[in-house]
């Protein structure tokens, strides 16, 4: 006997029962019963939003836009009234959220004359709304 084997039987008890199971005894799994098993996965993504909130914004500055950009990000619609912002900060603010809206496939939708509503993919608006362009409306211009 080496030593090796000295010290396994040394430390290890060799008074091992084994027990044999032949083949037969074991149940199958039938391909109904994984298939079974497979019909319970819930996806996450359903789950996450068991909410939906929107967000009302007014910005005053385009340094604002980036705020209203991180709630579309988080899934939220937001409204956008740029009633307090100068016209041309207004087409930057809704060119950047245009961006933005892009890159998550969602919708932007003109409501009024200085409103808009920014929607991520998974809100779903319906409907539109007409408006009635008047010449003394500057802001509809530039839209």
């Amino acid at each position: 006997m080496s030593i090796k084997s000295k010290i396994k039987n040394f430390f290890v008890d060799e008074e091992y029962e084994y027990e044999y199971v032949e083949e037969e005894q074991l149940p199958e799994i039938k391909p109904e019963q994984s298939k079974k098993n497979k019909q319970n996965v819930v996806s996450l993504t359903s789950l996450q939003q068991p909410n939906s909130k929107v967000v009302l914004c007014e910005p005053r500055t385009y340094n604002e836009a980036q705020e209203i950009a991180d709630n579309i990000m988080s899934k939220r619609a937001v409204v956008v009234n740029l009633q307090r912002v100068d016209h041309h900060q207004a087409v930057r603010i809704i060119d950047f959220l245009s961006g933005t809206v892009y890159a998550l496939s969602g919708d932007i939708q003109k409501l009024g004359a200085e409103t808009f509503l920014c929607t991520p993919e998974n809100i779903d608006v319906s409907g539109t709304i007409t408006s009635s362009l008047t010449n003394e409306d500057d802001f509809n211009k530039g839209w």
